[in-house]
Order: structure tokens, then sequence, then C-alpha cells
């Protein structure tokens, strides 16, 4: 069954923040870190302090490109016994209540196991909005982008501070959605400050897309989001999300949660 609504979801907000003059915070944290529940409560509150869109990562056992912060938070998911299934049956929980676009984030083994045709129509049932596979790049990607397509469900990819123009104009050509431009050479995770050559670089990729940009990896303070979004359409929180939730329970998770990502969007 085709989800009509899906990848308006994804536009439908980037085109909002455009007319009110705004830009967007996109928080990620990964399905099943604690637990399926909990994560649930996660996300309502991360769209109640200020979350415009949700990135769930999909636990796997090798995550090569995330530092330390997140790899720890997939681990601790994937001896829950968190599978994809969970993920997409979180996701159309979720929805039942909320309208917040919903990304899911993760790597391409537990999705190419599962079957691209069966993850395609399964993750727009569950009301998912988009897919970015961290190791899956443009040139590989034409099956699994056929069969999103298929199901109105964005397949957003990454670009990076290396990225030349052929490479920037071929992932124009494929995502949508968005773009995720990762704004430091490396893993994800928390870092001290913003790099010096980001706004160049997202001025060189606006040469060869309109699709909104959204920059990720790195980004864990009011102040960092702020610069960011100088010149994104976007800034994306993961690693001291993550981290926030590793170092509370039960209802203190979800107050310092609530506090950190007010604070992250009051900077934004």
């Amino acid at each position: 069954m085709k989800n009509k609504t899906s990848s308006n979801r994804i536009t439908g907000l980037f085109d909002r923040l455009k007319a009110e003059k705004k830009k967007g915070f996109i928080a990620f944290v990964t399905a099943g870190d604690p637990d399926i529940g909990t994560t649930k409560k996660i996300i309502r509150e991360l769209e109640n302090s200020g979350a415009d869109m949700i990135e769930l990562g999909i636990p796997f056992s090798d995550p090569m490109a995330d530092g330390p912060t997140i790899q720890a938070s997939y681990e601790r998911a994937v001896k829950g016994g968190v599978h994809l299934t969970d993920v997409l049956k979180l996701v159309a929980d979720v929805r039942k209540q909320s309208e917040t676009p919903l990304v899911l984030f993760g790597y391409y083994n537990p999705i190419f196991s599962y079957g691209l045709k069966k993850f395609a129509k399964d993750a727009a049932a569950s009301g998912a909005d988009g897919v970015l596979i961290v190791d899956l790049p443009p040139e590989e990607a034409g099956e699994l982008k056929t069969e999103l397509d298929k199901n109105g469900v964005d397949l957003i990819f990454l670009l990076t501070p290396t990225s030349d123009d052929s490479r920037i104009r071929l992932v124009a050509s494929k995502a949508s959605g968005f773009i995720y431009f990762v704004s430091v050479a490396g893993v994800t995770g928390a870092r001290s400050s913003v790099a010096g050559d980001l706004h160049a670089n997202i001025r060189r990729v606006r040469k060869h897309t309109k699709l909104p940009l959204g920059v990720g990896f790195g980004i864990s303070t009011p102040k960092q989001a702020k610069e960011v979004c100088r010149s994104a359409d976007a800034a994306v929180v993961g690693s001291a999300i993550v981290s926030v939730i590793a170092r509370n329970k039960g209802p203190r998770l979800i107050k310092e949660l609530g506090s950190f990502v007010s604070g992250i969007k009051r900077g934004i």
C-alpha cells in the first residue's frame, strides 16, 4: 500500500520552515535504547521539546560510521533483542499520535536481509517518511531507490567535506527529501567547535541542488546549532542526545532530555 503522506511530511516541514524564515532541528535516537517502550516516550519528549524531525537509528552490530557513543547505544539495543521489525512496529505505533517526520537511519545489511521490496513496502505502511543508509552509496542504491519511490518514501544521501562537484551532482540527482551534509570527516560524536569551512562547503553544495540541507556530526551545544543554521536548513543532533539517554534513567531521563533538547531548539 502506498503511503500517500510519507514524503510530503519532510517536504512540508521544510516548506513551512522556509515560509516562516526558521531553521529545523533534527534529533537522532537509537530505537530500543534502553528499550522500545522508553524510546516511544523519548520520541514524544523530543517532539514536545522542539524537535522538528526525528531520525530513528536501526540497531546494528557493526556501526562503522558511528563514534563510541552511538556504537554503545546500538550495542545496548542489539543486546536487548531489538530488530528491524521492532523498529517498524515502533514507527507505526508513534504514527498513531504524531505527524512529525520520521527517518529510518541505519546500515544496509539489516535492510538487505529483510528484503528491499518488503522493506520499502513495510516502511511506508508503518508511516516512515525517509530512509538514510550510511554505507549505501548512490551508485549502488538504484534497486532500493526504485522500491522506495514506488512507496512514496524519501531516500536521503550523505555528502561530506571531501565530496567533489561530480559527487555532489550525483547525490543531488538521486536524493529526495533533503541532503544530509556531514560537517566533519570521520565518525559521529560531539565536537568542541563547528568546522571552519562549513559555510563555504554548504554554499558549494547549494550550487547543485535546491533540496534542503541538514547538517550533522559533532553538534552538541545550542551555540553550535545556531552557527550551523546560519547556512544550513536544519541542524542534526545525535550523539549528544544519546549521551543524555545513557546517563539517565526513568523520569529523570525524560526531564533531562527535555531540558537539553529545548536548549538546542532555542539556539536554533
